[in-house]
């Protein structure tokens, strides 16, 4: 702010001096005795009422000019909204913090989508399993929304599951089924709306029965693996499910916890 309003002063040459996580007495004493001794100009951005009325109490001491850019706003906000701000300092950081988080879950997940990329399998924080139309992606791309790395993998029978799932945490990785009937009905609308012939076996309820079968199979084998059935659930009630039990384990990642902002 103080940047683009130099702007409009051109002819003056200005050299800026950045005081930052200023949380105490001792450190804006030290500020005011500074600009003191060199006349200069503060210009601050305080959540804190207190520091900012210390602040005010030191530099008129000193004959220090001031320039408040938060409080003011600070003010405004709190009179439209009919509450005083929390006065916590450093939330914007961990609010970016958490956006540009969120935003690296989601570029994880898609690249690690329908089996497409199984490098770096140990940086998931979660690996999804399940045979097609089984809500794999959509349920990926929910969960990286708020904050988790996730890699699916699609079960194909007659293909072998990855080797690399043997090589993460084993509390990483869910499983995912579905009803026959649902997952053929599912699959025949889908075909529908693709304008594609839905008499082949992509829909044929043996077919289906036969794939979930597979994947059943594979879970068996895989008892450390918990498996969440789909059938009739909306998308949040299944990931809700899936955070619960990862919470459960204490296997959320840190970074979801760490950088969230407090609740008022």
């Amino acid at each position: 702010m103080t940047k683009a309003a130099m702007v409009q002063f051109r002819s003056q040459e200005v050299y800026f001096t950045r005081y930052k996580n200023v949380r105490s007495e001792s450190q804006i004493t030290a500020i005011c005795e500074d600009a003191a001794t060199n006349k200069d100009l503060i210009i601050y951005t305080i959540v804190s009422p207190e520091l900012r009325q210390t602040l005010m109490n030191k530099a008129l001491a000193l004959d220090i000019p001031l320039v408040d850019l938060l409080g003011p706003l600070l003010l405004g906000l709190g009179s439209h909204f009919g509450y005083e701000p929390s006065a916590i300092a450093g939330l914007l950081h961990n609010v970016d913090e958490h956006y540009f988080r969120r935003i690296d879950a989601m570029e994880y997940t898609i690249r690690h989508d329908d089996g497409r990329d199984l490098t770096e399998l140990d940086k998931a924080d979660l690996v999804i399993l399940g045979i097609s139309r089984t809500s794999k992606t959509p349920l990926s791309m929910y969960l990286s929304h708020q904050g988790w790395k996730v890699c699916n993998i699609p079960l194909i029978k007659g293909f072998q599951i990855p080797q690399e799932l043997q090589e993460i945490d084993q509390k990483r990785i869910i499983g995912l089924t579905i009803d026959a009937d649902d997952l053929a009905t599912i699959r025949r609308n889908r075909l529908e709306r693709l304008g594609q012939d839905k008499g082949g076996d992509y829909a044929d309820p043996d077919k289906v029965i036969e794939e979930i079968e597979y994947a059943n199979e594979i879970f068996r084998h895989n008892r450390r693996w918990p498996v969440f059935n789909v059938t009739g659930k909306a998308l949040e009630e299944t990931a809700s499910e899936i955070i619960k039990l990862m919470a459960s384990r204490r296997m959320t990642p840190p970074h979801i916890l760490e950088v969230m902002p407090p609740k008022r």
